[in-house]
């Protein structure tokens, strides 16, 4: 479904050049659920930005089911992104100005989709993660774990391809951590597609392949029983 090719980032230029990524090769399938664990400055979240066309790599490829990215405009990659992928962050990214329903349902008006549509769509996706009785809630009147289940609706209600997750535990208790942690395992039966950067060895565990990082360079690679 997605490969990387000889991926490389780096920032910076001479002495403070710090190369973040060192020509990574990758391939995930359709189905899995993949954890990206390592230190801190590993490149794991480097590398989940360049698989889901939130930067651009310094050399190298990403392959996003049989096109090369590389050989896209941005309005292309900007439709790939919309369509195709969803995105969950450790900060929520949710608008504090909408309700529940219409921070689910804004990706989907961006894509064109009239208001009634999105929705009833947002409804759907909101019963998914349980949170359907929240619908005309604000962030603010939401705990910190069911707002992080919002942001996880927001990202499947267009039923997208790959679903990307950065740390999305990372401010949650540790009930609401497994709460989230199993939506995504339920996702994951139900045949999403999910990339995960973790720092808990507990979480990567229950994916079904776990990708290890150090310093830029995968250092291990290898399935979970999970995955049987």
């Amino acid at each position: 479904m997605i490969q990387a090719k000889g991926l490389e980032k780096k920032y910076g230029q001479g002495e403070l050049q710090v190369v973040a990524l060192k020509s990574l090769n990758i391939e995930i399938k359709d189905r899995e659920f993949v954890a990206v664990v390592g230190p801190s400055g590993a490149g794991k979240s480097t590398l989940l930005y360049q698989l889901s066309l939130l930067d651009r790599p310094t050399a190298g490829e990403v392959i996003v089911n049989g096109h090369n990215t590389s050989e896209l405009n941005e309005a292309e990659k900007t439709q790939i992104r919309l369509r195709d992928f969803g995105y969950v962050f450790q900060d929520y990214a949710l608008l504090p100005e909408l309700s529940t329903i219409d921070n689910v349902a804004l990706p989907m008006l961006m894509q064109g989709m009239g208001l009634g549509s999105a929705r009833r769509q947002a409804l759907q996706s909101l019963a998914r993660v349980g949170l359907e009785g929240k619908k005309n809630n604000r962030p603010s009147q939401l705990s910190g774990g069911q707002q992080q289940r919002v942001s996880i609706a927001r990202a499947i209600a267009h039923n997208p391809r790959i679903l990307f997750a950065d740390e999305p535990t990372a401010n949650l208790d540790s009930q609401n951590a497994r709460h989230v942690i199993e939506t995504f395992a339920e996702l994951h039966r139900s045949g999403q597609t999910i990339i995960m950067v973790t720092h808990e060895q507990e979480y990567a565990e229950q994916t079904s392949r776990i990708i290890a990082m150090k310093d830029g360079a995968v250092v291990s690679d290898s399935y979970t029983p999970s995955s049987n």
